[in-house]
């Protein structure tokens, strides 16, 4: 279900995509309107579910988190046990920041997958994704460059 944005709403949605520990006085004034309506309007956004949550947003090299592949998953069986299964599976493991399942391609699932380094990939591919049951396939392709790299969805 879609719902109508006025341009109180796309501004609010704007503005904490990508500044969501701003006050509320200053989202206010931001968008000229007083503080009590904005408040009401974030949190009518929230209760319609456009608003999932509020996050941190981690420095992955900090981390030392310095190796990211794109693997497509091809599976054994196109059975929705076969791919339940597996999509409980890969929900447990954290290197796995993305999990989709696709068309158009050989690959069934494509994950996006961070992990320290080259050792850890190899133990992550060899130890965890190729041992669950119905993975028949995997090709991994790594990241060289983020030249756009976004969490702020368009709301206009």
């Amino acid at each position: 279900m879609t719902y109508e944005l006025n341009r109180y709403d796309r501004q609010i949605l704007q503005i904490l995509q990508t500044r969501g520990r701003i006050s509320n006085q200053e989202l206010a004034d931001a968008i000229n309107l007083s503080p009590s309506p904005c408040l009401r309007r974030v949190r009518q956004l929230e209760e319609n579910g456009l608003i999932d949550g509020y996050v941190a947003l981690l420095n992955a090299r900090k981390l030392g988190l310095n190796l990211m592949a794109f693997i497509q998953i091809s599976m054994d069986k196109h059975t929705p046990d076969r791919f339940d299964a597996f999509e409980k599976i890969i929900a447990d493991y954290p290197e796995v920041l993305e999990c989709h399942l696709i068309t158009g391609q050989s690959a069934d699932y494509q994950l996006k997958v961070i992990v320290r380094d080259m050792d850890a990939y190899q133990q992550f591919l060899l130890h965890k994704l190729t041992r669950i049951e119905g993975v028949s396939g995997v090709h991994s392709s790594f990241v060289l460059k983020s030249p756009i790299n976004s969490t702020a969805l368009p709301v206009d």
